[in-house]
């Protein structure tokens, strides 16, 4: 069974070279919403503190709260891009995560390297790899500027690339950070059918947005993190209506 299990998860990140500049720490204290320490000459931001939560097949989890409220440090640590610093996770499926998804791309390298770096880099054998090559091309609609290296490419051309080759796969857990805009308004409908589909063969679904509506549609379960911290949880329409009327507070 798919499964996620976090167990009391804290995630500390070190930020060297902020102390004693009193303008610069105070603009990072309040771009980030976790807890803040120094330890000696370092500064010691707790993004995640105790977090202990199961997420289990056919649930949609939403994430909401303030900017540096902790969501993206939540879905690297679901994602195995960042490791708690204390207390143990647990995920049982293959995972595909929509967040930094131009990340990791070879610059020099050409649009058609790029799709077998990647697709083997999400688990793909270079067999596997090579027979998407055909349904990556057809949909990134970039044509011949694949065969040029990814640095001539522009951002969207970029982005498209990156999607394409990320959405290639079925994962049976699917987090993404905001639903993405790639290209022109028809890739951008072409791509939200892809991410459709991708979502509804997935088991799990983590998504963080600060859209009512998107958590409207695509969410059963809403967290609401605060400071690093689970505040509450939930279905979408008790813990928005407790986060709305906070806001009006």
């Amino acid at each position: 069974m798919t499964k996620i299990v976090l167990a009391d998860v804290s995630v500390e990140i070190p930020v060297y070279n902020v102390r004693g500049r009193s303008m610069k720490s105070l603009v990072f204290q309040r771009a980030v919403g976790g807890d803040m320490r120094a330890r000696g000459d370092i500064v010691v931001v707790r993004a995640l503190e105790n977090i202990t939560l199961t997420v289990v097949s056919g649930e949609r989890v939403g994430l909401i709260g303030h900017n540096g409220a902790g969501k993206t440090t939540l879905l690297r640590v679901m994602s195995g891009v960042y490791a708690p610093t204390s207390g143990a996770i647990s995920i049982e499926g293959d995972v595909s995560a929509l967040t930094d998804i131009t990340t990791g791309l070879d610059m020099e390298a050409s649009g058609y390297d790029n799709i077998l770096y990647r697709s083997i880099l999400l688990g793909h054998s270079y067999a596997q790899a090579k027979t998407l090559v055909p349904e990556i091309e057809a949909f990134s609609e970039l044509g011949e500027y694949l065969k040029l290296p990814v640095r001539t490419y522009s951002s969207g051309m970029m982005m498209r690339l990156a999607f394409a080759i990320t959405t290639s796969i079925q994962p049976s857990i699917l987090i993404m950070d905001e639903l993405m805009s790639v290209g022109d308004a028809s890739f951008i409908e072409k791509a939200r059918a892809r991410l459709a589909s991708v979502i509804s063969t997935s088991h799990i679904m983590i998504l963080s947005s600060h859209v009512e509506r998107v958590i409207r549609e695509f969410c059963n379960r809403l967290l609401w993190l605060e400071h690093g911290r689970i505040r509450m949880d939930g279905s979408p329409d008790e813990v928005l209506a407790a986060y709305n009327n906070s806001l009006r507070a």
